[in-house]
Protein backbone atom coordinates (compact mmCIF):
# COMPACT_ATOMS: atom_id res chain seq x y z
CA UNK A 1 0.00 0.00 0.00
CA UNK A 2 1.26 3.46 -0.87
CA UNK A 3 -0.11 6.96 -1.55
CA UNK A 4 -0.78 6.19 -5.22
CA UNK A 5 -3.37 3.48 -4.55
CA UNK A 6 -5.33 5.06 -1.64
CA UNK A 7 -9.03 5.64 -2.28
CA UNK A 8 -12.08 6.36 -0.11
CA UNK A 9 -14.25 3.55 1.23
CA UNK A 10 -16.92 2.14 -1.08
CA UNK A 11 -20.11 4.28 -0.96
CA UNK A 12 -18.58 7.07 1.15
CA UNK A 13 -18.42 9.59 -1.72
CA UNK A 14 -21.03 10.64 -4.27
CA UNK A 15 -20.59 12.49 -7.53
CA UNK A 16 -22.01 16.02 -7.70
CA UNK A 17 -25.24 16.53 -9.69
CA UNK A 18 -24.09 18.60 -12.71
CA UNK A 19 -27.24 20.32 -13.92
CA UNK A 20 -27.58 22.35 -17.12
CA UNK A 21 -24.95 20.42 -19.09
CA UNK A 22 -26.98 19.37 -22.13
CA UNK A 23 -29.77 16.89 -22.90
CA UNK A 24 -27.45 13.88 -22.89
CA UNK A 25 -26.87 14.25 -19.16
CA UNK A 26 -30.60 13.99 -18.42
CA UNK A 27 -30.31 17.16 -16.35
CA UNK A 28 -30.21 19.76 -19.15
CA UNK A 29 -33.13 21.81 -20.44
CA UNK A 30 -34.97 23.13 -17.40
CA UNK A 31 -32.16 22.04 -15.05
CA UNK A 32 -34.46 20.47 -12.42
CA UNK A 33 -36.44 23.74 -12.04
CA UNK A 34 -39.68 22.66 -13.70
CA UNK A 35 -41.24 24.82 -16.43
CA UNK A 36 -41.32 28.63 -16.53
CA UNK A 37 -42.65 30.67 -13.61
CA UNK A 38 -40.98 32.90 -11.05
CA UNK A 39 -39.22 30.07 -9.21
CA UNK A 40 -37.46 28.87 -12.36
CA UNK A 41 -35.71 32.22 -12.91
CA UNK A 42 -32.26 33.10 -11.67
CA UNK A 43 -32.19 35.56 -8.80
CA UNK A 44 -35.54 34.37 -7.39
CA UNK A 45 -35.99 34.85 -3.65
CA UNK A 46 -39.34 34.84 -1.86
CA UNK A 47 -39.78 37.72 0.57
CA UNK A 48 -40.62 36.86 4.19
CA UNK A 49 -44.39 36.79 4.63
CA UNK A 50 -45.10 36.67 0.85
CA UNK A 51 -48.28 34.69 0.11
CA UNK A 52 -48.30 34.59 -3.68
CA UNK A 53 -49.84 38.02 -4.10
CA UNK A 54 -52.67 37.33 -1.65
CA UNK A 55 -52.93 40.00 1.05
CA UNK A 56 -50.45 38.75 3.69
CA UNK A 57 -51.64 37.90 7.19
CA UNK A 58 -49.65 40.69 8.84
CA UNK A 59 -51.61 43.19 6.72
CA UNK A 60 -55.00 41.44 7.01
CA UNK A 61 -54.99 41.41 10.81
CA UNK A 62 -55.01 44.61 12.85
CA UNK A 63 -52.25 45.50 15.30
CA UNK A 64 -52.85 44.06 18.75
CA UNK A 65 -51.60 44.79 22.27
CA UNK A 66 -48.40 46.37 23.53
CA UNK A 67 -45.51 45.70 25.89
CA UNK A 68 -45.41 47.97 28.93
CA UNK A 69 -41.80 49.14 29.23
CA UNK A 70 -42.36 50.11 32.88
CA UNK A 71 -43.56 46.64 33.99
CA UNK A 72 -41.82 45.27 37.07
CA UNK A 73 -42.00 41.49 37.26
CA UNK A 74 -41.98 39.80 40.66
CA UNK A 75 -41.51 36.15 41.58
CA UNK A 76 -44.52 35.23 43.73
CA UNK A 77 -43.86 33.28 46.93
CA UNK A 78 -46.70 32.24 49.24
CA UNK A 79 -46.84 32.23 53.03
CA UNK A 80 -47.18 28.44 53.24
CA UNK A 81 -43.87 28.12 51.31
CA UNK A 82 -42.17 30.48 53.76
CA UNK A 83 -43.58 28.58 56.75
CA UNK A 84 -42.39 25.26 55.30
CA UNK A 85 -38.92 26.75 54.74
CA UNK A 86 -38.82 28.14 58.29
CA UNK A 87 -39.87 24.76 59.75
CA UNK A 88 -37.38 22.78 57.66
CA UNK A 89 -34.37 24.99 58.47
CA UNK A 90 -35.45 26.35 61.90
CA UNK A 91 -35.33 29.97 60.70
CA UNK A 92 -36.78 33.09 62.29
CA UNK A 93 -35.51 35.48 59.63
CA UNK A 94 -36.23 34.81 55.97
CA UNK A 95 -34.63 37.11 53.42
CA UNK A 96 -33.56 37.05 49.80
CA UNK A 97 -30.39 35.04 50.56
CA UNK A 98 -32.38 32.23 52.22
CA UNK A 99 -34.77 32.05 49.26
CA UNK A 100 -31.86 31.89 46.80
CA UNK A 101 -30.13 29.16 48.83
CA UNK A 102 -33.39 27.17 49.00
CA UNK A 103 -33.69 27.42 45.18
CA UNK A 104 -36.96 29.38 45.07
CA UNK A 105 -35.49 32.36 43.19
CA UNK A 106 -32.40 33.43 41.30
CA UNK A 107 -30.30 36.38 42.40
CA UNK A 108 -31.70 38.67 39.69
CA UNK A 109 -35.39 38.17 40.55
CA UNK A 110 -37.57 40.45 42.65
CA UNK A 111 -39.81 38.78 45.27
CA UNK A 112 -43.41 39.47 46.22
CA UNK A 113 -44.97 37.66 49.18
CA UNK A 114 -48.56 36.52 48.64
CA UNK A 115 -51.08 35.35 51.24
CA UNK A 116 -51.85 31.75 50.19
CA UNK A 117 -51.54 29.51 53.24
CA UNK A 118 -50.83 30.61 56.78
CA UNK A 119 -47.91 31.61 58.98
CA UNK A 120 -47.90 29.96 62.40
CA UNK A 121 -44.61 31.26 63.80
CA UNK A 122 -43.31 34.82 64.25
CA UNK A 123 -41.02 35.41 61.27
CA UNK A 124 -39.06 38.44 60.12
CA UNK A 125 -39.55 38.40 56.35
CA UNK A 126 -37.56 40.55 53.95
CA UNK A 127 -38.82 40.99 50.37
CA UNK A 128 -39.31 43.56 47.63
CA UNK A 129 -43.13 43.65 47.89
CA UNK A 130 -45.99 42.22 49.97
CA UNK A 131 -49.70 41.86 49.30
CA UNK A 132 -51.92 43.57 51.90
CA UNK A 133 -53.37 40.28 53.12
CA UNK A 134 -49.89 38.76 53.44
CA UNK A 135 -48.74 41.76 55.52
CA UNK A 136 -51.75 41.36 57.81
CA UNK A 137 -51.22 37.60 58.20
CA UNK A 138 -47.52 38.03 59.07
CA UNK A 139 -48.13 40.77 61.65
CA UNK A 140 -51.09 38.85 63.10
CA UNK A 141 -48.76 35.87 63.72
CA UNK A 142 -46.34 38.18 65.55
CA UNK A 143 -43.87 38.57 62.72
CA UNK A 144 -42.40 41.63 61.05
CA UNK A 145 -41.94 42.65 57.43
CA UNK A 146 -39.01 44.47 55.85
CA UNK A 147 -39.42 45.96 52.37
CA UNK A 148 -36.32 46.36 50.25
Amino acid sequence: MNLSNLKPAEGSTKTRKRIGRGPGSGLGGTSTRGHKGQKSRSGYSKKIGFEGGQMPIQRRLPKFGFKNINRVEFKAINLDTLQALADAQQLTKIGIEELINAGFISSSQLVKILAKGAVTSALEITAHAFSKTAEEAITKAGGTIVKL
